[in-house]
């Protein structure tokens, strides 16, 4: 998991400082007409972060042998998931019917490959997360087998992490 992390803290690095440079090297970013929707996307933001401190809850009921805290826990993380990318996808209709596209320009092409680079992450977490779920109330997850739990946790409070930095950077620049 740490090499997989590393390997996904490389690729955002390397659009984010893609992002960066553009950004500092554009007269007007973005264009005079186009305004992101901040006051959605901090809700949203609670949201991510209140589903990271679900899964911390989860992972603690783990290691508590808590099966239906366990099971309660990943659930409740997966749907602020999925809510997290109902949010993002509202935003994203919305600025598309402003008129920002992946082809009006470089601030729309790089909006777009980074927040969406990481929705598409944050996809495969929930993804992740229903299957672990789904093991969890089979009763594959105890107290000295909770590898599988924990590791989709560390993942998931990765996506979390990222977005903070990636919110602070695209919404709050």
């Amino acid at each position: 998991m740490l090499m997989l992390i590393g390997a996904e803290t490389m690729l955002f690095a390397g659009l984010i400082g893609v992002y960066i440079a553009f950004r500092f090297g554009s007269v007007a970013w973005p264009s005079a007409h186009l305004y992101l929707p901040v006051g959605v996307t901090w809700v949203n933001t609670g949201v991510l972060l209140l589903s990271c401190y679900t899964m911390h809850r989860a992972v603690n009921a783990v290691r508590r042998d808590d099966r239906q805290n366990l099971v309660g826990g990943l659930s409740l993380t997966g749907l602020l998931g999925a809510i997290f990318l109902g949010i993002q996808g509202y935003e994203w209709t919305q600025l598309i019917r402003d008129g920002l596209t992946i082809s009006t320009g470089i601030y729309g092409a790089t909006f777009y490959t980074l927040i969406g680079c990481h929705a598409a992450h944050v996809f495969a977490a929930v993804v992740w997360l229903l299957i672990v779920v789904w093991q969890a109330g089979r009763g594959k997850y105890s107290q000295r087998n909770s590898v599988g739990v924990e590791i989709c946790g560390m993942y998931w409070y990765y996506v979390g992490a990222l977005w903070v930095v990636l919110f602070a950077l695209v919404y709050l620049n």
